[in-house]
């Protein structure tokens, strides 16, 4: 009963905090159940950072990764925009440095890329890319590049496969991944399969090429909750950061969603997602701190390929 009673007076200090901060709290839908419970909106990165700047919100808290915090801050440039916690970084954005991407573009100046890029990369990234892309809109922008020009794809080499099986554009893929979407295989998602034969199986882009070849459904997270709630089927197999099965069961109550188990793990974690706790949102509402910030003239170049993508997508 004590436990309770904590955790009533943590979640309403959080709130008494938002009301007084005149915040708006975004949560990924990887995040933990309890923040999931308490956020404004819950959703993918780029959706979220788009339904805080319809708001009046002076504060946006970002429950997510970083490179997430600072894509919202990119599209509110005159809002606060912080993130729970510092170290909630990400291995696919930190797999493509920009530092690196720069220096490998010099390098090949010679093959005039038309530079892709994941959402999942850091600010920089996006300011050295001619076009950012989702993993639900991957397809179209791909479809859309310049049939002159190479094609790189970062910073992820699984969902930049996925997109070229499905388009037939032939790319160049930066060699970065998705720690969680690459823990799980063939034999894991087979052995689930095997044993809940009827409940087909909805799987991630960022897996791998064996895993997607297993999957029923291969999509974003987004839609991911639109084909489980067109679906006749009354159970999924859900293989992706185990945060997406309670947004599921949230919205769908009538169906069942089970974890895509990994070769030692019933279900994925991402240590980075899991970083932001209730108490260090209710600390950096209190606090107005950690705050992202970036260079303006980083966040104009970033913001100019998402313009693009928005664009593309009218």
């Amino acid at each position: 009963m004590v436990a309770l009673k904590q955790g009533y007076d943590l979640v309403a200090e959080v709130l008494h905090l938002k009301r007084q901060r005149n915040a708006i709290i975004l949560a990924h839908n990887y995040q933990i159940p309890e923040i999931q419970d308490l956020a404004d909106y819950v959703g993918d990165s780029l959706g979220l950072s788009y339904k805080a700047k319809e708001t009046g919100a002076d504060v946006i808290v970002f429950c997510g990764v970083h490179f997430m915090a600072e894509t919202a801050k990119i599209i509110n440039p005159s809002k606060k925009v912080i993130l729970p916690d510092l170290e909630a970084g990400c291995s696919l954005s930190e797999s493509c440095p920009a530092e690196s991407l720069e220096k490998f573009l010099r390098q090949h100046v010679d093959k005039n890329y038309y530079v892709i890029a994941y959402i999942n990369c850091s600010a920089g990234v996006k300011a050295l890319s001619d076009i950012i892309c989702t993993s639900g809109n991957a397809l179209k922008v791909v479809e859309n590049a310049p049939v002159d020009r190479n094609i790189l794809f970062v910073p992820d080499q699984n969902l930049g496969s996925w997109v070229m099986e499905k388009t037939g554009r032939k790319m160049d893929l930066w060699r970065g991944a998705c720690y969680v979407h690459v823990e799980f295989t063939k034999n894991s998602i087979g052995a689930i399969r095997a044993r809940y034969p009827q409940a087909p199986v909805v799987a991630h882009p960022e897996c791998t090429f064996a895993v997607r070849m297993l999957a029923d459904e291969v999509c974003s997270t987004e839609k991911m909750v639109n084909f489980c709630r067109d679906s006749e089927a009354d159970a999924f197999i859900i293989v992706t950061e185990s945060g997406m099965l309670h947004r599921l069961k949230r919205e769908l109550p009538g169906k069942t969603f089970i974890a895509g188990p990994t070769e030692t793990c019933a279900c994925a974690d991402c240590r980075f997602m899991k970083k932001n706790t209730l108490e260090k949102l209710r600390d950096a509402l209190g606090n107005l701190a950690p705050e992202i910030s970036l260079p303006e003239g980083i966040r104009q170049r970033a913001e100019l390929p998402i313009i693009r993508m928005l664009e593309l997508s009218r």
